[in-house]
């Protein structure tokens, strides 16, 4: 990550970038936000975090790249809607000079929160 100091805001976190990149990390943000509505926004390990029942995604700018974190599983379903990027267990490049896949991000997102839906529903029984 470039940014450095203390980031107390997801607005603060995007607002330490150039705007092209800043752009990106808002128009990702808003992929999130309108996939989990009601997800809790805020700063965890440096980087903008969404929980709903859980942690949900986290995202954060790189030099050439924006890493999205939807965990090992929400990489492992959508494997073949990612062939064109690099991934991790649990993370996904999106390189900067590409547009990102807004709607795969959505679907992802969705997904994540069916999973820990289906999660919280089974701590219950």
């Amino acid at each position: 990550m470039e940014g450095t100091g203390t980031i107390r805001t997801v607005d603060e976190y995007i607002s330490q970038f150039p705007p092209a990149v800043g752009e990106k990390l808002e128009a990702l943000r808003a992929a999130v936000l309108e996939a989990a509505p009601g997800a809790m926004e805020k700063i965890s390990y440096r980087m903008p975090y969404y929980s709903l029942k859980g942690a949900l995604v986290y995202f954060a700018a790189f030099k050439n790249h924006i890493g999205f974190y939807p965990g090992a599983g929400g990489v492992a379903a959508f494997l073949p809607k990612l062939a064109g990027f690099e991934t991790s267990k649990g993370g996904i490049r999106f390189p900067l000079g590409r547009p990102l896949p807004l709607d795969l991000v959505g679907e992802i997102v969705r997904f994540r929160v069916e999973e820990n839906t289906k999660k919280a529903q089974n701590k219950k029984k």
